[in-house]
């Protein structure tokens, strides 16, 4: 506690340190940063765009300690991002619109304007990155099928025509050792451009199984990337991509929770499985992006290739012989469970798109996706001195094929009015196979849907900007595993109104939202017992979700700057299939969804000579966290508090970081087992405090 209490102490003194630094400083010649954003497929400023947009800039990245998409996702307004159960599993929710097991992703993922379509592929390192915007709202118009709560689009560094790259080397909590780098120069000077980069990171985990007295959260992950830009002519440039993840680390960390504890969703609860779970990761993807300008417009051709395995083992039953002789399901001593999946991925995008400076600017387009699945799910019981008693066995095999078109068309009706219409057409169509049973027939089944877009913004003078959309967006429905029931599609109607304005001579960026959104056959998930445990998806009629969002940014002095959002979201269960077997009510909010969101940061540099040192203070507070759509189980807000300290230059850095300083325990995941079971819990607890050191030099 004392710790707590010294470490927000330190916070408010760093902040009441930088309020003096403000007031004694008088520069003019402060500004922000410009950003520009490619959200829209084309380069514009951030200030320009009719989209609500949060975007992190490649020093934005340094300053916050980036290091995977878990450091990121957390600080944007509305959004939340949590990982639980495989090295490969995350949970990302935009706007209430949430990432469910088995399912699509509600935002599409875009890395160096490749589409990665396989929600595995969220949860990544990143390193070497220029920028990531994170869009919300419907963005299928441009995006596709899944982007029916927004996209992600991470780009990633460029090749450079000069010599140049980076190292870093970090050590911390729970035994951390990590690297990571990169090289970047020409082959041949003006023509063929490499970078190469990596990293890599070793940990031996923080969370503690309290049976097995071993750490359950550790991993290892290497990962490799290598670029070429070729540019053929001053008309042609071909992007060559390849890169390569291989991770390995614990599973199944689930704690399981006494059913006389049950109703409380805050309880602090660690692992005692008595079998230490583990889960591999490996992707191999290769891209080629070839950019042809000619006078009616630049011609894209993106074609990308991605080869996804991810397996895992661990206790079926989250418990041990000691605490639960007869498993906590009643199903006998011991179980366990196993997965393995392999997914194979083609995609194929070509389009058009006129050049920027015209009053009539226009993109048209096509896309296609071939998507293999093949999962093997096992489970036995383990009765000691005999073989295993076959619980589960089913082999699945998916082959999806999706197709789309796509236009859009923005008019200058005047010199401040702009005019956007867009409208894209996804067609989706799954197969579903019982390779385990080849008696049992092929099940297939096509979705589809026309997203169509309207955007009119008007620039109230030239740093202040308004707009009002109206937006839709689709996830495709699908199969509940082997011989499960189909659940339907989803749809999403967003109205939005937003303005952007940059303020005090370029120093004070202030953008703010307000959205009302209805979605039909909202998709949700739960763990069914009257099904002999199976995993669930199923479909809630309609809810609504309103809510707002505001940014800003503060360049106070030229050393110090301040930045922070905030997000409300209500959500509202309207309407309930009377043949639904979960509990829920209308009225109800929907599950996974959070109430606010809410991030501060502060950043003082403070001049040394030819040095320069830098404080970092960010904070969050996440709102109550509702699990199910009973609205039993709810969590209570969560206060996260991250520090930075660091000296250097342009040469070299030294940076001592803390994270969750203020040792904040919650459940990234929680599935209550009421259905059919005897009031067990299971809940993927948090990563304690964690503390460490990094080393960067730049050449």
């Amino acid at each position: 506690m004392k710790q707590q209490q010294s470490l927000a102490a330190l916070a408010a003194l760093l902040l009441g340190q930088s309020s003096l630094v403000a007031a004694q400083s008088t520069n003019d010649d402060v500004m922000l940063e410009e950003v520009t954003v490619t959200a829209q497929r084309r380069a514009e400023r951030l200030q320009d765009v009719p989209v609500a947009v949060t975007a992190f800039t490649a020093a934005e990245i340094e300053a916050r300690g980036v290091g995977s998409t878990r450091d990121i996702l957390p600080m944007t307004p509305n959004v939340t991002y949590d990982e639980s159960f495989t090295v490969g599993n995350s949970f990302v929710s935009v706007r209430g619109v949430a990432q469910i097991n088995n399912a699509d992703s509600p935002v599409a993922i875009v890395v160096d304007g490749v589409p990665q379509n396989s929600q595995k592929q969220l949860r990544m390192e990143l390193f070497d990155v220029e920028r990531i915007e994170v869009l919300k709202g419907p963005q299928g118009a441009l995006y596709g099928r899944n982007a029916i709560g927004g996209a992600i689009n991470i780009v990633t560094r460029e090749p450079t025509n000069d010599f140049d790259g980076w190292a870093q080397l970090g050590a911390g909590s729970g035994n951390l050792r990590s690297a990571s780098g990169a090289v970047s120069g020409p082959i041949v000077e003006d023509k063929l451009l490499f970078r190469l980069s990596g990293a890599y990171k070793d940990s031996d985990g923080t969370i503690e199984n309290v049976f097995l007295h071993e750490k359950v959260d550790f991993y290892e992950s290497k990962d490799v990337r290598a670029r070429f830009m070729i540019l053929a002519t001053d008309a042609l440039t071909i992007d060559v991509r390849g890169s390569y993840s291989d991770i390995d680390g614990g599973a199944v960390m689930d704690a399981s929770m006494d059913p006389t504890l049950t109703g409380n969703a805050n309880r602090e609860v660690l692992p005692r499985s008595n079998i230490l779970g583990n889960s591999a990761r490996e992707i191999g993807d290769a891209t080629v992006k070839i950019d042809w300008r000619t006078d009616v417009g630049t011609l894209t051709a993106i074609t990308g290739y991605t080869d996804l395995t991810e397996s895992y083992y661990g206790d079926l039953d989250f418990c041990n012989p000691v605490d639960c002789p007869n498993g906590i399901f009643g199903l006998g001593p011991q179980a366990d469970q196993r997965q393995l999946l392999d997914v194979t991925l083609l995609s194929q995008e070509v389009r058009l798109a006129s050049p920027d400076n015209q009053r009539l600017r226009w993109i048209v387009g096509g896309f296609y996706l071939s998507t293999q699945r093949d999962l093997d799910t096992i489970a036995h019981l383990l009765i000691p001195n005999t073989p295993g008693i076959p619980l589960i066995s089913n082999a699945e095999e998916n082959d999806n094929d999706a197709y789309s078109a796509f236009a859009q068309v923005d008019y200058d009706i005047t010199d401040r009015t702009t005019l956007g219409v867009s409208l894209r057409y996804d067609r989706d169509r799954r197969e579903q196979t019982n390779a385990g049973d080849p008696t049992r027939p092929t099940r297939s089944k096509s979705f589809s849907d026309v997203q169509p877009r309207v955007v009119i913004d008007h620039k109230l003078t030239k740093d202040q900007l308004v707009y009002a959309t109206y937006g839709t967006g689709f996830r495709s429905g699908g199969f509940n595993g082997v011989g499960g029931r189909p659940f339907a599609a989803e749809t999403l109607q967003n109205y939005e109104v937003g303005y952007k304005s940059t303020w005090w001579d370029s120093r004070l960026r202030l953008n703010a939202s307000v959205f009302r959104s209805r979605s039909e056959d909202y998709q949700f998930f739960y763990l069914d017992f009257n099904q002999g445990g199976a995993q669930v998806i199923d479909n809630l009629d309609k809810v609504e979700f309103t809510g707002a969002e505001l940014e800003w940014q503060v360049q106070a002095t030229r050393y110090w700057t301040l930045l922070g959002a905030v997000g409300l979201l209500d959500s509202d269960i309207e309407a309930i299939d009377p043949s639904l077997t979960v509990p829920a009510e209308r009225g109800n909010r929907t599950p996974k969804t959070q109430k606010s969101t809410f991030s501060f940061g502060s950043q003082l540099e403070i001049p040394l000579g030819s040095l320069t040192g830098t404080i970092r203070v960010d904070y969050g507070r996440w709102g109550k966290k509702y699990w199910h759509p009973d609205n039993v189980d709810v969590r209570d807000p969560v206060n996260m508090l991250d520090l930075r300290v660091s000296i250097g230059n342009d040469r070299w850095t030294a940076t001592a970081w803390g994270r969750n300083v203020l040792d904040e325990f919650y459940w990234q995941d929680f599935n209550s087992l009421e259905f059919g079971a005897p009031g067990v819990d299971l809940g993927s607890p948090s990563s304690p405090d964690t503390y460490g050191i990094d080393l960067k030099y730049n050449f």
